[in-house]
This record gives C-alpha cells, sequence and structure tokens, in this order.
C-alpha cells in the first residue's frame, strides 16, 4: 500500500508543481487568511479517484470535501494541499499529506515536498524515510540550543490556547523558533533531525495523520501540551525529538 500512496501523492504533487506560479482561482473559506485554490481541488480530486479505482471500498477523509464512505475498516486522510497560502503567494514550500488507518490506527503516510522533490514516507513499525534514506530526528536535550518551529492557526486574531503568548515564551527560551507556513513539512523536518520540536494548535486530522507516524517512527514523540497521548483529531500538537518534550511541555504549561 506504500508504493500506491506514493505514486498518488507524486500525481497530485505534479498537478500542484504545473499551477505553481501560474493564473488560478482562489477561494476564501473563513476568513482571509483560509484560502482554497482550484489547485487544492484538483489535487484532492485526483487523489480521491486514485483510491476508487485502487481501494474501492475504502473510506476516505480529505480537507475539501469532507468524509466518503464510512463502512470500510481502512481510512484515508488527505490534504491535497499542505500550505495553500505559500502556494498563492508564489513561496515554493508546501506538500502533499496522506495518512491511511486501519480500525482507527495510522499503519502508512506519506507527505511529498512539491519543489523540493522529497518524499517522507513511513509505515507502521518499518521506520521513516526521506527519498529512501532512513530518518532519525535529532539528539539535542537542551531546550536552549534547541531550533523549534510551529505555525500560527487561521483564527489567531482570536489567539486561542495562548498560542501568541506561547510563541513568544519560546522566542525566550530556545536558540530559535521557524514559521514555515506548511504544518507537514515542519513535522517532516522533526523526524528528519532539522528540527527539535514542534507545536501547533487547531490543526486538523489531515494535518497530523502522516506527519504523527513519520516523527513516532522516526524516534520521536507526539502529544498533547500536557504529554497525553492523542489522535489525529486532537486540538493541540506537541511534537519533539522526545529529549525536548519535557521541557516544552513546561513552557507550554506555564501560567499566561
Amino acid at each position: 500500500m506504500i508504493d500506491k500512496v506514493i505514486q498518488i501523492s507524486k500525481e497530485a504533487g505534479e498537478i500542484i508543481r504545473e499551477g505553481f506560479g501560474e493564473n488560478f482561482s482562489i477561494e476564501y473559506k473563513t476568513n482571509a487568511s483560509n484560502l482554497v485554490t482550484e489547485i487544492d481541488k484538483k489535487s484532492e480530486a485526483t487523489i480521491i479517484n486514485f483510491i476508487r479505482k485502487e481501494f474501492p471500498t475504502h473510506s476516505v477523509l480529505a480537507e475539501e470535501s469532507g468524509k466518503h464512505g464510512t463502512s470500510s475498516e481502512y481510512l484515508w486522510v488527505i490534504d491535497p494541499l499542505d500550505g495553500t497560502s505559500n502556494f498563492a503567494h508564489g513561496l515554493p514550500i508546501f506538500a502533499v499529506s496522506i495518512g491511511v488507518q486501519k480500525n482507527g490506527e495510522t499503519i502508512c503516510g506519506v507527505v511529498y515536498d512539491v519543489m523540493r522533490d522529497e518524499i517522507y514516507s513511513s509505515e507502521k513499525g518499518s521506520g521513516s524515510f526521506r527519498n529512501g534514506q532512513k530518518l532519525q530526528v535529532s539528539t539535542n536535550d537542551d531546550l536552549r540550543k534547541s531550533m523549534l518551529v510551529t505555525g500560527f492557526p487561521y483564527d489567531i486574531q482570536d489567539n486561542p490556547d495562548f498560542a501568541i503568548e506561547r510563541f513568544a515564551a519560546f522566542l525566550k527560551t530556545s536558540r530559535a523558533v521557524r514559521r514555515l507556513g506548511s504544518a507537514a513539512i515542519d513535522m517532516c523536518y522533526v523526524a528528519a533531525g532539522v528540527f527539535d520540536g514542534f507545536w501547533e494548535v487547531h490543526l486538523h486530522p489531515w494535518d497530523v495523520c502522516a506527519c504523527k507516524l513519520i516523527i513516532e517512527e522516526a524516534g520521536g514523540v507526539v502529544t498533547n501540551f500536557s504529554g497525553e497521548k492523542i489522535d489525529i483529531y486532537s486540538k493541540q500538537i506537541l511534537a519533539t525529538n522526545k529529549f525536548v518534550h519535557q521541557s516544552m511541555i513546561q513552557v507550554l504549561q506555564a501560567k499566561f
């Protein structure tokens, strides 16, 4: 199945690559920060059509079109273009993210970094890879020497879950904090040891499904801000190399 997921991720990525920098229509979902382009929709339709052909009994949960089917033990969780705002503005940091669950457990995940032509992939119990090379999280255990990454939710104006205060707190307690605009790429970089930790609020299942497995299979840890286990529907995500996990929880649990 992982080969099939990689295949359709690349096909969707080709649609995105061809549309990058071209004229395309843009719609707004909840507010002016929450975009969807016709390329998102083309990518998603391509993936869903592939699933219907190759795995006709499987269910799908996709960002743009929602839930398809409910009876299968298999669920494909799809973000057809993670980083739409980057894509729309010509910033080449975006990805296709696809996770597959069986009976509620993620069994494989693929993130395709489109413009770098890098496939991050993982199967449950088999490790994580980037273009076939095994990934390993970093071994840094000092938050003060850590490079962290985060993102802001579309409703940041409401400052949900003290997002702004927590961002400021990590600016003061880490070496640096980056904000790339694609949660999928952020988390894959944690798996690859580029970043030591990632946190964000108000993510969705399609943001989390593939990446959670990729990080865990690379030796990392994914919890909520209290250190508790989560599923793909959690609204708090803390993903680290495991060595700075407790230090990041202490910052996240401070009184704001």
